[in-house]
């Protein structure tokens, strides 16, 4: 993961883009992209958007990443810890015995 951020942040700075990477303009940044990802299933079964837009699904997959990866890494946290933090969380919230099959939130 270390490897990967650090080849995002070169590019970044090859182009003199770090002045405008802010945390507001990239939490900004990863909503827009997610929109973007999200245009691309409207009006259309999963399937159907997978089939037709597959390429574009996979590059705003990948705009949403790098953006976040890019916050985290300016915030100084480590994705790894954050991600794993969250797990524990969510294990917590959503036990086994209560949500095991359910869909949503439903027994919470």
């Amino acid at each position: 993961m270390d490897e990967l951020i650090k080849e995002i942040n070169q590019f970044r700075d090859e182009r003199d883009w770090r002045q405008f990477h802010n945390a507001k303009d990239l939490a900004l940044s990863v909503s827009l992209e997610a929109s973007e990802l999200l245009e691309n299933f409207q009006w259309k079964t999963s399937e159907e958007a997978i089939a037709d837009d597959l390429e574009n699904i996979k590059d705003e997959i990948a705009d949403v990443m790098i953006y976040s990866l890019m916050l985290a890494d300016d915030l100084g946290l480590s994705v790894e810890e954050i991600i794993r933090n969250k797990i524990k969380k969510n294990g917590k919230k959503y036990t086994i015995e209560e949500s095991k099959g359910k869909y949503g939130k439903e027994g919470n």
